[in-house]
């Protein structure tokens, strides 16, 4: 049984306008689905896979009825059912792989893709699928992806039927969406023709209120899509898209016409000249802010892939330039349609063959690059054709779950960003060596610096220890030091990095987050050793090893910090081994420490190198490693304050 596809076009992310012609003995299913007719051969298809009937091809020809009506994350079980089966048919893997990310299964539908890259039988889709694996890869970074937006649905629009793709009408400010509400229904999805309808709301801001009506019938037909309107900026001249009924061609084709208004009513429309082909669908037209551009997408031959982005700019009223494709930077193997053009000349547009979410996502040139807009705007459905009503506001169409119908109207807004403050909260405490504890230090001094050393306040502590220090609304890193004659200088870093909480979890427009820190002062006690933790040496070896070092910088940082002191820094090994052994290699342990503090800048008068090897053992009936690797430690003592 032969097949082929003839010229199709999307007048909405549900409306895939495709038949076929077929040769030979069909079933019923089977003649319904070569005209198109995917919602009646999809219960057909589901009969006979009941009935045990050319199961494999049932199933495969029931995935293909929902990819052709848009419905892909459907088909997922049936193309695995199918495959399972043993269907012969060499596009079912890459099919299969698109469902599969339809369905949010990034993973698995990048595997599918690299799978078949490298064993699908047919090499122009093998080719795109090596594509379509690195972008299945990518979309778990745009998952994680949130914007600044708020989306509300237009539930006083929408109904069970489809709405999509927005535009205004300059004058009145009503604005214009496509719907299948009511009429005659097309048999490629069960659902009604799409008309153009428009509503004025009540409140312009909040897109709250108003009546829908639908345009004159010069505009709509009963057996023909009409969608996508756009308006010229003085509101005369209304271009949109429209499809045939079919009983010419024998298929539904789509193409750009245009209406002037002229002596207060629109004319009849005509198709728009020097931009649609003849062998081709054009559809989502909109045009630039000054007019002077129309942007639109088509299936002509040329272009990347299945629906490409044009431009044609307007040479007199209603004739155009010839249709410029804008490239691969935008345009892929994949489908981009509904272009849209912001108040501020940026061009939005949607895509299923950029990096997305699963199926159709908003995307935006910024800067020279493609954008994705990421979550809320986007999601795993088809989020589609944006429209500005203000520099910072708009609608865009989804089929996303929990709406009314297949495309529902959404309202997006930039919500005020929330602002953070960073404040230190600090405590100053002091530790009693012979109890443990602490106690909080009053009216002592804490400087703030900066990671270059700069200071750059200074706040003194209250009765409770307590300080306060606002710092930079930017996310960085600072230390705090609490200097006091007799004490160690008390230090610790702060850093509000990666501490800005989530703009959904900031209760008020201005938010005060504090971040706590502690510094601790301990008393100077000449000839008391002081544990240096985590110097730990392999047996038998002197070598400093890369944990030993960062522990070793801590302990530079203290002699910086107490320029006065001078120490000892003393070595001890385990009791393995003979006793002058280990006391040459606990000297050997001490200097090497000793020559790497010196190398990090710090005057060797000032520290000296002292190893007792196995005399003084913190456990002296040690039996494991770990108890060894504690009795090889090191230590460091005071032994000189200068005045």
């Amino acid at each position: 049984m032969k097949h082929y596809l003839l010229p199709c076009a999307i007048l909405s992310s549900a409306a895939v306008l495709t038949s076929c012609a077929t040769s030979g003995s069909l079933s019923k299913a089977d003649k319904r689905f070569a005209r198109g007719e995917y919602e009646a051969a999809i219960a057909l298809y589901k009969a006979d896979v009941a009935k045990g009937r050319n199961v494999a091809q049932a199933n495969y020809r029931l995935a293909e009825s929902y990819r052709l009506s848009n419905r892909a994350e459907l088909a997922e079980e049936y193309y695995k059912a199918a495959m399972a089966g043993g269907v012969k048919n060499s596009e079912a893997g890459y099919h299969y792989a698109q469902a599969l990310r339809a369905s949010g299964k990034f993973e698995e539908a990048a595997a599918q893709f690299e799978s078949y890259a490298q064993n699908g039988s047919n090499r122009t889709l093998a080719g795109l699928a090596e594509t379509e694996a690195k972008n299945a890869r990518a979309a778990t970074s745009i998952v994680a992806m949130r914007t600044n937006n708020e989306v509300l649905p237009l539930d006083q629009i929408n109904t069970p039927a489809a709405e999509f793709s927005t535009t205004r009408i300059p004058d009145t400010k009503e604005l214009v969406f496509a719907s299948g509400r009511e009429g005659k229904v097309y048999v490629g999805n069960g659902e009604g023709y799409n008309d153009l309808y428009a509503v004025k709301f009540d409140d312009d801001q909040k897109l709250t209120g108003g009546t829908v009506r639908k345009l004159d019938p010069i505009i709509n037909s009963a057996d023909k899509h009409e969608a996508s309107a756009t308006y010229s900026p003085d509101g005369k001249m209304m271009v949109f898209a429209r499809s045939n009924n079919g009983s010419k061609k024998g298929y539904l084709s789509v193409d750009l016409w245009v209406s002037y208004f002229r002596g207060g009513a629109w004319t009849e429309p005509e198709i728009l000249r020097g931009v649609n082909s003849s062998t081709a669908d054009e559809f989502s037209p909109v045009f630039s802010p000054d007019g002077q551009t129309l942007y639109f997408a088509s299936t002509r031959k040329g272009g990347l892939g299945g629906n490409d982005l044009y431009k044609s700019t307007m040479e007199s009223p209603g004739r155009f330039s010839t249709p410029e494709n804008l490239g691969d930077q935008i345009n892929t193997p994949g489908n981009e349609n509904y272009p849209a053009v912001s108040p501020d000349g940026t061009l939005y547009f949607s895509s299923d063959g950029q990096p997305g979410l699963g199926k159709l996502d908003i995307f935006k040139v910024e800067k020279g690059k493609v954008v994705n807009l990421g979550a809320p705007i986007n999601s795993n459905g088809d989020d589609f054709a944006p429209f500005f009503t203000d520099k910072k506001m708009g609608v865009f169409s989804s089929n996303r779950s929990g709406g009314k119908g297949s495309d529902d109207l959404y309202l997006f807004r930039e919500k005020p960003i929330k602002l953070v403050t960073f404040y230190a909260d600090g405590t100053l405490v002091e530790r009693n060596d012979k109890t443990g504890q602490t106690a909080p230090v009053p009216n002592e001094a804490v400087g703030l610096y900066n990671n270059k050393g700069q200071k750059l306040q200074e706040a003194t502590t209250g009765p409770d220890g307590k300080f306060s220090m606002k710092l930079d609304t930017a996310a960085a890193s600072y230390s705090l030091v609490a200097d006091r004659p007799g004490y160690f200088t008390a230090r610790n870093s702060l850093s509000t990095i990666g501490r800005k909480p989530a703009q959904d979890a900031l209760p008020d427009p201005m938010n005060d987050v504090k971040v706590p820190v502690t510094l601790t002062l301990t008393k100077i006690v000449k000839n008391k050793a002081i544990v240096v933790d985590n110097i730990f040496y392999d047996y038998d070896k002197a070598d400093i090893r890369p944990d030993a070092a960062l522990e070793l910088d801590k302990l530079v940082e203290t002699l910086n910090d107490n320029p006065k002191i001078t120490i000892e820094l003393s070595s001890h090994t385990d009791s393995r081994g003979k006793d002058a052994y280990n006391m040459a290699l606990s000297q050997r342990r001490a200097e090497s420490a000793v020559a790497y503090i010196v190398s990090k800048g710090v005057d060797k008068a000032r520290i000296t190198a002292k190893g007792y090897g196995e005399s003084r053992p913190v456990l002296k009936a040690a039996k494991t490693e770990e108890e060894y690797q504690r009795n090889r430690r090191t230590e460091f003592k005071v032994t000189k304050i200068a005045e």
